[in-house]
């Protein structure tokens, strides 16, 4: 495993994060022991940065992560969770809203402290100045407290995380679905941005939210048909190959030494296995190429998220 400066952190993380949706049982309900199993194959092989959030599976994530984290491994990882949104359609980022969801993950994560707080998918507000000012002002009060380390925001559109980073003192932004291989807008419109600050990137659904998966998009994929059309030829190509698009674009995502990390989930061991061997095993550049020709039509295409206003 290869590790990366989390921006100006300090902390030094593995190119590879774990996600913790599926402990949400939001891939599908998880048996017993499932997700004490993952996470406990992600610290053996090197992975030990862990990102969840109360919105996934309804806080349940949080507490399922909790209890596997009490049991001894709590100081073998870096710890990521978020504040602000609740549910698919229910966003606070009050003050008042923050601090009481930090607290409450606390509890269900049984930790003093996370590594890293985000303020949760920051487009989905109507009005974004309280955004800027007294949710930033929230987070720093928190990192005071001591109750987070690191702080930072999320968000799909790439402009609203470069207004982030410019006016709110940010340490880490995740960024979702903008450093795949059919779009590498991160790469123009954000790191230019970060660099300057010196904040730390993570880059989530590296595989586009399953576009760029052996299952493709599901019917609820907010990408334009021309995207998932080509998609699934892509995957189609990578199958007659012999290897898998999600192999790919795993390697292709972690080449880009200026993302600190990439987060993927795993509701499995056997899955979280597989991503490291990915990153171990040399990118078949012709395939890439070849991958890379069926989705020039539809490169850096992108679509609207939440009420920042869209550029496509």
């Amino acid at each position: 495993m290869k590790y990366r400066n989390l921006g100006r952190t300090g902390l030094n993380v593995s190119t590879l994060g774990l996600g913790g949706v599926a402990f949400g049982d939001m891939y599908g309900t998880m048996g017993p022991g499932v997700a004490d199993a993952c996470v406990r194959k992600a610290i053996d092989l090197g992975i030990n940065l862990v990102d969840t959030s109360p919105f996934y599976g309804d806080t349940r994530s949080e507490s399922v992560l909790g209890d596997i984290l009490a049991n001894g491994l709590r100081d073998k990882i870096y710890l990521c969770s978020k504040a602000g949104r609740n549910t698919a359609t229910d966003f606070d980022f009050s003050p008042a809203a923050m601090e009481r969801s930090v607290d409450a993950s606390l509890k269900r994560l049984r930790t003093d402290y996370l590594d890293v707080l985000i303020a949760h998918d920051i487009e989905f507000v109507t009005d974004f100045e309280p955004i800027f000012t007294e949710t930033a002002a929230v987070l720093h009060k928190l990192k005071a407290a001591g109750k987070c380390r690191f702080i930072g925001m999320s968000g799909h559109p790439l402009g609203i995380l470069r207004t982030a980073i410019e006016r709110c003192k940010l340490d880490v932004v995740i960024s979702y679905t903008h450093y795949t291989l059919q779009s590498q807008r991160l790469r123009t419109e954000l790191l230019p941005t970060v660099e300057q600050h010196g904040v730390g990137v993570i880059n989530a659904s590296p595989l586009t939210m399953g576009l760029l998966s052996d299952a493709g998009a599901q019917d609820w994929h907010p990408a334009p048909a021309v995207v998932r059309a080509a998609g699934k030829q892509a995957a189609e190509l990578c199958r007659s190959r012999g290897v898998s698009i999600a192999t790919l674009g795993m390697q292709f995502c972690t080449r880009e030494e200026r993302i600190s990390t990439t987060l993927t989930g795993a509701s499995q061991a056997s899955e979280v296995e597989a991503n490291v061997k990915a990153l171990e095993t040399p990118i078949d550049e012709g395939l890439l190429r070849d991958v890379q020709a069926i989705l020039a039509p539809v490169k850096n295409v992108t679509w609207a998220s939440g009420n920042w206003p869209f550029q496509a």
